[in-house]
């Protein structure tokens, strides 16, 4: 009894021990399977901490992104002017001219390989062994061999002839198609390259449509941020080689409302801060000076061959009339300035308001709220009616002749005119060389007052001397105002004497102009070939 107490005592003993060991490998594996929680748990904190860190960085980037190309787009603005500094503005027709590539003459695959002719040997039985010879009947038959070879000989040659000679008509037709490719693009080189040729030519001429479209293609050349729409008319005045110019200017909107971004963690959100309206101006105002600036000097600078003496540069601004809604047209800065005196300018060193203050620039008071400004030359007075060259053409046209009229009509004309305009003309005597002087009133309080007018119908550029002379008038007379109208143009040495001083140039185009919108009058001005200018003093300056 005692042995097998002894024996289950051992056995319970046994399974205890197994039961503690299952208990402790089951402890381990839940602690293993707790740190692997933990670690599982860590790594996901770590995980979504650098995920978190990631898109914080990224969002971080995104605002500084914005903020760079916020800084880009206003050192633009601030550097319209300058931008164009480097740049060599002459453009060399020449260089327009295309560049023909001409295609490489490849044959096809199967047009290239060379057709094999047929070889006689290769029909040819084997010959004859000397044993073989001595057989009766064997001669005859090789000979007949030979025939037969010999006679498939030739008509595999007459096969090989055949497709080389259809190889080669098929050749002759891709060369030609190719010849027909070449031709077409030298043709169609060959005709731009005449085109360019033939505005080179006009240009060196004087000729004036060629010499406007050239100044359009300098201007079309320019590089702008985005935003801009440059787009401009021109108009020429070969007399007195004036260029008006009517710009598109950008409208307010080009000015960023924003003046730098940030992101804000709360809230995930890039947020920006506005920039302040007078800064906005400030800059809007910048801009469109250094926009007429810019334009003028691309044009004096392109301009190797000497059109250029004078430009007048309009600036315009295409917006909504908020009270009616329809689309209206202000002009915002207006300048004429001449070539010595522009070109006499470091660009480089200056601040663009006071240069054209110091030009004798008229700028808007408030661009952004489009203060207009009064143009120094309406586009439309530069009239493209004016004609140049008695034709047979113009022998039909029934508007009337300013030079064929006689001087006492002339007189009445010019009066009348200004009658029509609003003021109170009085007639005087008439000059000797066939224009009116004539005194006239501007009843208009404060603007009003005594109105100088000269006229002087002349073929060439009216001299300086008639301007001084009507300044000398004007003083005498104690005018407000002097008015010099020619049939003809002036030259850069008038506008530099009247610049500043209370005196209108109105060439022959500018009296056109007039005639039509003030008189209803569609006139023209035909220059006699046998018409002598009755001053000397009328001489191109």
């Amino acid at each position: 009894m005692a042995r097998r107490r002894s024996f289950f005592e051992q056995l319970a003993q046994n399974q205890r021990i197994n039961e503690k060991r299952a208990q402790a490998v089951l402890k381990q594996q839940q602690r293993e399977a707790q740190q692997l929680q933990r670690a599982q748990e860590n790594h996901q904190r770590l995980k979504a901490k650098t995920e978190k860190e990631a898109y914080l960085e990224a969002r971080q980037a995104e605002a500084d992104l914005y903020n760079a190309e916020m800084e880009d787009k206003i050192s633009q603005l601030e550097g319209i002017l300058k931008a164009t500094l480097s740049v060599d503005d002459y453009i060399d027709l020449q260089t327009l001219k295309i560049k023909s590539d001409y295609p490489e003459f490849i044959l096809p695959t199967q047009l290239a390989e060379k057709i094999p002719l047929p070889v006689l040997k290769d029909f040819l039985p084997p010959d004859l062994s000397v044993l073989a010879k001595f057989i009766p009947g064997n001669k005859a038959k090789y000979e007949a061999k030979i025939l037969e070879a010999e006679k498939r000989f030739s008509e595999s040659m007459k096969m090989a002839l055949a497709t080389g000679e259809a190889q080669s008509k098929n050749i002759e037709q891709f060369k030609q198609l190719h010849d027909v490719k070449i031709a077409k693009i030298r043709s169609k080189a060959d005709a731009q390259h005449a085109e360019i040729d033939d505005f080179d030519r006009r240009l060196r001429n004087n000729d004036s449509q060629a010499i406007m479209d050239y100044c359009i293609l300098v201007l079309e050349s320019s590089i702008y941020p985005d935003g801009f729409p440059q787009k401009a008319k021109i108009a020429y005045v070969p007399e007195s080689k004036q260029l008006v110019i009517e710009y598109d200017l950008p409208t307010w909107d080009v000015i960023p409302e924003e003046a730098s971004f940030k992101y804000v963690k709360t809230k995930d959100e890039i947020t920006s801060t506005v920039r302040p309206v007078s800064q906005r101006k400030t800059l809007y105002t910048s801009v469109i000076s250094q926009i007429t600036l810019r334009t003028v000097h691309e044009l004096f600078e392109a301009d190797r061959l000497g059109h250029l003496e004078t430009i007048v540069f309009n600036g315009y601004v295409e917006s909504v009339d908020k009270a009616t809604g329809r689309d209206i047209r202000t002009c915002l800065i207006t300048l004429r300035t001449t070539r010595d005196v522009f070109m006499a300018i470091n660009l480089a060193r200056v601040e663009s308001d006071v240069c054209l203050k110091n030009l004798g620039a008229s700028v808007s008071k408030s661009p952004s709220e489009l203060v207009p400004v009064r143009p120094v030359i309406e586009f439309n007075m530069v009239d493209t009616r004016f004609v140049q060259e008695v034709d047979v053409i113009s022998t039909l046209d029934t508007r009337p002749n300013l030079m064929e009229l006689t001087p006492s009509e002339f007189e009445s004309l010019i009066t009348n005119l200004f009658q029509k305009m609003g003021l109170v003309a009085r007639q005087t005597q008439a000059s000797r060389d066939g224009g009116v002087d004539c005194v006239a009133f501007d009843p208009r309080p404060i603007f009003g007052g005594k109105v100088v007018i000269q006229a002087k119908r002349y073929k060439n550029t009216v001299g300086v001397s008639a301007v001084r002379d009507l300044y000398g008038t004007l003083q005498n007379e104690g005018a407000s105002k002097g008015i010099l109208v020619t049939t003809s143009g002036y030259g850069k040495a008038s506008f530099d004497f009247a610049k500043e001083k209370p005196i209108e140039l109105l060439s022959g185009s500018n009296l056109l102009y007039l005639l039509e919108e003030y008189a209803q009058i569609r006139a023209k001005i035909e220059m006699p070939q046998e018409w002598r200018d009755p001053n000397p003093d009328s001489l191109a300056e």
